[in-house]
């Protein structure tokens, strides 16, 4: 089989339900440029990042996204892509693309490619996040964790991380016992377990996310506390944890809120980002309707995160 490269030409506001139109058939691996996101821009006032901004170059006034798949028949795949996004305007809701292109790359190109544009960054109080292949000398309290992207690596969810561990900071425990939900590279459930967690499950229904989780798990040592599941994570583990942290988008979220009660102990925390502003009162309602009770929110950007916990009634 080939590698093929497929770039789509989009804008911001459709950016995630074509990712999701992606997920559907067996991408290997997407990037994200939108020159829209915050993080470009001057006024930016985050204190950390992914990658030097000053290294990207847009191709296009609207959104790109670079998506990869491994596959022998790639005219398949764009028509079934083509196939969802008419159905899905057909419904009413905005999956405007101006633009797909497909072209046949090596393996390498693609998976190296984007190395070039991240570096070592702060997250939260005292997480350095180092890329495995730079040198960085830490500080003093600083708690570096090693990772090696690869194609779990998502470019759109900077802020959403960043909010997680510092909610994970703030409610960890010595001892505590962490679930983390669509793991990607592994960042939330290594920080957790950096951070004095005696037992971590991460968990991703991509098996590329559970391949890098678990690279990343073993460059950081961290084997004997850290436990990685292929597949739904609250259909594969059994009992309850001390913080449940989900960083997957609004949807999933509030699908989530309907059962998290079973993972939960009366002092439980359930941290959840991902979530778009103009979806944060639908989460709110999911979580009020299930039992839960917000303890606090953060917003930074676009994106929201929310930490809650089981009503009285639920515990």
């Amino acid at each position: 089989m080939k590698w093929y490269q497929v770039i789509i030409k989009t804008k911001t506001e459709s950016i995630e339900v074509i990712n999701g139109i992606l997920y559907d058939v067996d991408v290997d691996g997407i990037e994200i440029i939108d020159p829209n996101d915050e993080i470009y821009s001057d006024s930016y006032k985050g204190d950390w990042d992914y990658f030097d901004k000053e290294k990207v170059e847009f191709e296009y006034n609207g959104a790109i996204i670079k998506c990869y798949f491994e596959t022998d028949d790639i005219e398949d795949i764009l028509s079934i892509i083509k196939e969802k996004v008419d159905s899905l305007k057909n419904e009413g809701i905005d999956c405007h693309i101006d633009e797909v292109s497909a072209e046949v790359v090596k393996d390498t190109d693609w998976a190296n490619e984007w190395k070039k544009y991240y570096e070592t960054f702060k997250i939260g109080e005292n997480i350095v996040i180092k890329p495995s292949w730079e040198e960085y000398n830490s500080k003093k309290d600083e708690i570096v964790i090693e990772i090696d992207p690869g194609g779990a690596f998502g470019s759109g969810t900077h802020e959403t991380t960043s909010m997680c561990v510092e909610f994970i900071e703030e409610y960890i425990k010595e001892n505590s016992f962490v679930f983390d939900i669509g793991c990607g590279s592994g960042i939330l459930g290594i920080s957790a377990a950096k951070l004095g967690a005696k037992k971590v499950i991460a968990g991703d229904i991509d098996s590329e996310a559970v391949r890098t989780t678990t690279e990343n798990v073993r460059i950081n040592n961290l084997e004997n506390i850290v436990e990685v599941k292929e597949g739904d994570l609250m259909e594969v583990v059994k009992g309850k944890a001390d913080i449940v942290v989900a960083n997957i988008i609004a949807e999933v979220i509030a699908m989530l809120s309907v059962n998290i009660h079973k993972f939960l102990n009366k002092d439980s925390v359930f941290i959840a980002s991902g979530i778009i502003n103009g979806k944060l009162d639908m989460v709110l309602s999911a979580l009020k309707e299930n039992g839960l009770v917000v303890l606090d929110t953060k917003t930074v950007g676009e994106w929201s995160a929310i930490v809650s916990k089981l009503g009285e009634d639920n515990e």
